[in-house]
């Protein structure tokens, strides 16, 4: 009986994570942000993963790209939902660029994971001024040592920003430069 309940479980959540396959090419994400695709994405929806747009190349535990689109100031830059037990972090459109990369900082760690910024420098993105950030993460709930690679820019007092994270033996070089090249090719609508 128990093992029918947790099957029964595992299929109703299955049932509520769509995956759409986002093809090379043009595309436009939110109200005004555009990027240049080479290579097909999964985009996955399912409810709690937070505002960002999560995409993926090799599935959700090995890689996933965060596409935020238009943050706006105040909202938070993940899911909430626990119950107040683990802390929030929010945009505020008057963070320096330190300020944004502490801010992923903290919500890649909310669960304990280890974070290590390894690089930052100013750098445009979208056609704005932004910054670019690169970082090691070790997540907690298996020890993987995952590499990473950020950018961000604020305009109209909205975040834009990408970031990359996949373990650093293998997948990360994978995907690397598709993931640069989308980061590059990024457009904000002013």
């Amino acid at each position: 009986m128990r093992r029918l309940i947790i099957v029964m479980c595992v299929l109703a959540l299955a049932g509520c994570v769509a995956m759409a396959k986002v093809e090379k090419g043009d595309r436009t994400i939110g109200d005004r942000f555009a990027v240049k695709i080479e290579g097909a994405w999964n985009h996955l929806e399912a409810p709690g993963l937070g505002p960002a747009q999560t995409w993926t190349m090799e599935g959700l535990p090995v890689d996933q790209l965060l596409i935020y689109t238009g943050l706006k100031d105040g909202e938070l830059v993940h899911p909430s939902g626990d119950g107040g037990k683990r802390k929030d972090f929010a945009f505020s459109s008057k963070m320096q660029p330190d300020e944004i990369v502490a801010m992923f900082e903290g919500m890649l760690t909310r669960d304990g994971s280890s974070f290590r910024l390894t690089k930052m420098e100013p750098s445009p993105f979208g056609g704005l001024k932004g910054v670019h950030f690169e970082f090691t993460r070790i997540r907690k709930v298996d020890n993987v040592v995952l590499s990473g690679e950020g950018w961000a820019a604020v305009s109209k007092g909205e975040l834009f920003a990408m970031l990359y994270m996949a373990p650093r033996l293998g997948f990360f070089p994978r995907h690397a430069a598709r993931v640069q090249n989308i980061a590059m090719s990024a457009k904000i609508r002013e």
